[in-house]
């Protein structure tokens, strides 16, 4: 689920994700959580599952670190995330090169756009898996259909 956890003075216990990204690259979508986890994680108000953004340059073997961000999930904007079909599905970074961030943001009205998010994000996965379901009865009922080679 994450690269480290851990338990602060306050009694929150705070899982982190490490994404580091390398700037002039002209794409990244690294993934963050699968949104079933996450939303049965959130059910206790005491975690907190934080992403630590790092970008960087690289020159040879030399690193110049160029930003350090750590933020609860719950920061990071709707417009710069996505839902990728893995699962019940996993919340993605949809380009690293653009991350926006809304400080102090609600958890509940940040989970309420997730939910937004799911519901339709659901349906047009379902519209995706009944056109391969098809596809699949035409490529069976084709094999069906043909005649075996000599010796099968």
């Amino acid at each position: 689920m994450a690269d480290l956890a851990f338990s602060d003075a306050d009694g929150l216990y705070c899982v982190v994700d490490v994404k580091t990204h390398r700037m002039g690259t002209s794409f990244s979508m690294p993934n963050l959580i699968s949104v079933e986890r996450l939303a049965t994680f959130y059910e206790d108000d005491q975690n907190v599952f934080a992403v630590l953004l790092v970008k960087y340059v690289a020159d040879g073997t030399e690193i110049d670190v160029q930003e350090v961000r750590f933020l609860p999930i719950e920061f990071l904007n709707w417009s710069c995330l996505t839902v990728g079909a893995l699962g019940w599905g996993q919340i993605q970074i949809a380009n690293a090169n653009r991350i926006e961030i809304r400080d102090k943001y609600s958890r509940k009205k940040w989970m309420l756009e997730l939910c937004d998010a799911m519901l339709s994000f659901y349906p047009k996965e379902v519209l995706k898996i009944e056109k391969r379901v098809a596809r699949f009865q035409m490529v069976k009922e084709f094999w069906t259909n043909k005649q075996d080679e000599p010796g099968d």
